[in-house]
């Protein structure tokens, strides 16, 4: 069906819900108290400082929003809210995403403005497409999916690279109320076929190549490597070829080309679907190996990522964004696709490396070509620039006038690549934290609401409003401030974030609801300080047990970093007769570092000890080219354990670059 006229402008009456956040609000005594009392408690920590009193209202908030808005004509939220096991569930009124993030803003008149900044260094190629190109291709794909039998809550699995196509086929699905899980492009054939056969899908989407540097990724052979092994077979299969790569042989019957499909397709209305239907699934494996189904509800993610643009980064709509990840990770699902397309803003889609396409300036040109206000990428990456041109010299040919801010998150960020970052981007630069479960930030510095842009170094800012973050000890205690412990957030989650496990709820509960019963374990450790800004220093199961002290190993990379040799680095516990265990550093070191390994040595032992003290027992690191980061700059931390203790150990399918493993075992077996 299409969708319906009371939804058409819907997501303005939703960000009329969040907009009062931002907004002081009369507390004098002729205010009205029902609202006061409703709103000071999610919303008035933002303009007090006082976050510790963030939820106490939400369902008083939200469900009297609610009420307001089906009065005022919008029928968005229904006339109540419920609390879930795990996450508030808004009753079932009805809204369409792909329709707020594309048709909204051609029919306000803005479909001459660009929405996706395509940038491919890889290729070469560069393409600008507005609103209302966008709006032609999803529609005309839509209208092509609807006629190969796909309907509403029926899953398409994308196994495409980092091409507007891509981004396409997400809001085409999302226009007609299927699911969509898109799965990183390159992935093996076994990883895709578990994912197959998990999701079911009743049609996959492929491109034939993806590129890296140096190189041609054949897509559709590791496709049929996949298909040749699940038990589920999709009824088609749509395939987009890649200009001047060549072509690929389709299977007749099954497989359809689609610039022929488009090129006989007309345009097709949104559907709309419910605010708690799914909109995509998303696998992750984190770092344990396990892929995980987490399933987007649409209507509370809507409401969230439009919020965020404007609380937390800052952005007017018109503005250019840049969030230098990958559309298979949750930052491209939120952060490329779906918030700035939502927001009104141009977001770049880039197909490259921030070194090697061509070399080290690639970021600083891409901020500088297209005027970027912001952008957002992962640590790593900060570190991999630095690795290669310690003084920026690349970067320093090109004007940053436009850029304001820079986000960091994926990792942790050490406070040397923050103040390093901040030097040569010359703005500030703001970590924060959040999960694929989450959907959007946990805790940040919200600069839109008057936050400050210069926190405390190692800081990942304080709760985002809806948040309510505790530190809790093993025994579900609070800790006092400044330990470190268990981060955990008191139920319920806040709109936009994951509504469980595909199809597993019993896991949903096990993973993240059991150990610590009424909060959401985010399984990472960390400490809060006097302010309530959130340090989170590492996974819980990477805390190592020095002689039955707890030594976060984020806490010891810190402090190498802050060593001018260092260019990146992780630490593993490694199996000591006496102590249970000793950290072990695995160091990168700058390109420009030329001094002898023993003498680095010395002096990055002396480092930890004076800032950490003798207690964590640091006395061996080892030099090597590269650390194994998965593709969103995670370090694989219990395969890295295992290897350097001689264990077996698997290698998971989001490994960057898999053969820095064998690098490894080498540089150890030399010792």
């Amino acid at each position: 069906m299409s969708l319906p006229g009371a939804c058409r402008h819907q997501i303005t009456a939703l960000v009329q819900l969040w907009t009062t956040l931002s907004t002081p609000q009369d507390t004098s005594p002729g205010a009205a108290p029902q609202r006061v009392a409703c709103l000071a408690s999610i919303g008035g920590a933002v303009f007090h400082g006082n976050y510790g009193t963030a939820l106490s209202g939400r369902c008083c908030f939200l469900g009297h929003h609610g009420n307001l808005l089906q009065q005022c004509g919008q029928g968005l939220l229904g006339n109540r809210v419920c609390c879930r096991l795990w996450s508030l569930k808004w009753s079932p009124d009805f809204l369409n995403i792909c329709y707020n993030a594309v048709d909204r803003h051609v029919e306000n008149g803005r479909g001459n403005q660009i929405a996706i900044m395509y940038d491919s260094p890889v290729t070469n190629i560069k393409e600008a497409i507005t609103f209302k190109e966008v709006l032609e291709q999803v529609s005309k794909l839509a209208n092509v999916m609807v006629k190969h039998g796909v309907m509403k809550g029926d899953r398409v699995v994308i196994y495409m690279p980092m091409i507007p196509q891509t981004m396409f086929t997400m809001l085409a699905c999302a226009r007609i109320g299927a699911i969509h899980s898109l799965i990183f492009g390159g992935f093996a054939s076994k990883e895709l076929s578990t994912r197959i056969d998990h999701a079911k899908p009743k049609l996959i989407v492929g491109a034939t190549f993806g590129i890296e540097p140096g190189r041609k990724v054949e897509y559709i052979p590791l496709l049929e490597g996949a298909l040749a092994m699940t038990q589920h077979k999709p009824e088609k299969v749509l395939i987009y070829h890649r200009p001047n790569l060549g072509t690929v042989p389709l299977v007749p019957g099954r497989d359809l080309d689609w610039d022929e499909e488009l090129a006989k397709a007309q345009s097709h209305d949104c559907v709309a679907v419910r605010s708690d239907d799914p909109l995509y699934i998303l696998y992750t494996s984190g770092t344990t190996g396990l892929p995980k189904g987490v399933v987007r509800p649409t209507g509370g993610y809507a409401v969230m990522l439009n919020w965020t643009m404007s609380a937390i980064y800052g952005l007017k709509p018109g503005e250019v964004w840049w969030a230098a990840s990958d559309l298979g990770w949750v930052v491209g699902h939120s952060y490329i696709c779906y918030g700035p397309l939502l927001h009104g803003n141009t977001t770049v889609l880039y197909e490259g490396k921030p070194v090697g396409t061509p070399d080290a300036g690639a970021y600083f040109r891409v901020v500088a070509e297209h005027e970027v206000a912001a952008f957002f990428t992962a640590p790593t990456a900060i570190r991999a620039i630095r690795q290669q041109d310690p003084e920026a010299a690349l970067g320093k040919q090109y004007s940053l006038t436009r850029l304001r801010t820079l986000f960091v998150a994926g990792e942790h960020c050490d406070v040397e690549t923050l103040e390093w970052s901040k030097k040569v981007f010359k703005v500030p630069v703001l970590d924060h934290w959040w999960q694929t479960e989450t959907g959007s930030a946990i805790t940040a510095s919200c600069i839109g609401l008057g936050n400050s842009t210069s926190p405390p170094p190692g800081q990942a800012g304080k709760p985002v409003p809806g948040y309510n973050v505790m530190i809790l000890d093993n025994n579900k205690q609070p800790v006092k401030t400044k330990t470190l412990g268990n981060i955990v957030v008191k139920l319920p989650l806040p709109p936009g974030a994951f509504s469980g496990l595909w199809r597993n709820q019993e896991m949903t509960k096990k993973i993240y609801f059991q150990k610590f019963p009424g909060y959401y374990d985010t399984m990472d450790a960390g400490y809060m300080d006097e302010e309530g800004y959130l340090y989170v220093l590492s996974r819980v199961d990477d805390v190592i047990n020095v002689a039955g002290h707890r030594i976060s190993a984020g806490a010891i990379e810190e402090i190498i970093l802050s060593h001018g040799a260092v260019a990146d680095c992780a630490v593993v516990g490694l199996e000591d007769a006496l102590k249970g265990h000793v950290p072990l550093a695995l160091c990168v070191l700058r390109d420009d570092v030329k001094m002898e390994e023993e003498k680095l040595l010395e002096g990055i032992v002396k480092c930890v000890r004076q800032n950490l003290g003798p207690v964590a027992a640091f006395q061996k690191a080892v030099f090597v080219k590269q650390i194994p980061k998965t593709r969103s700059g995670k370090i694989p931390r219990s395969a890295l354990s295992a290897l350097v203790n001689g264990n077996p150990y698997q290698i998971t399918p989001t490994i960057e670059d898999p053969h820095a493993f064998k690098h490894i075992e080498e540089v150890l077996k030399n010792k």
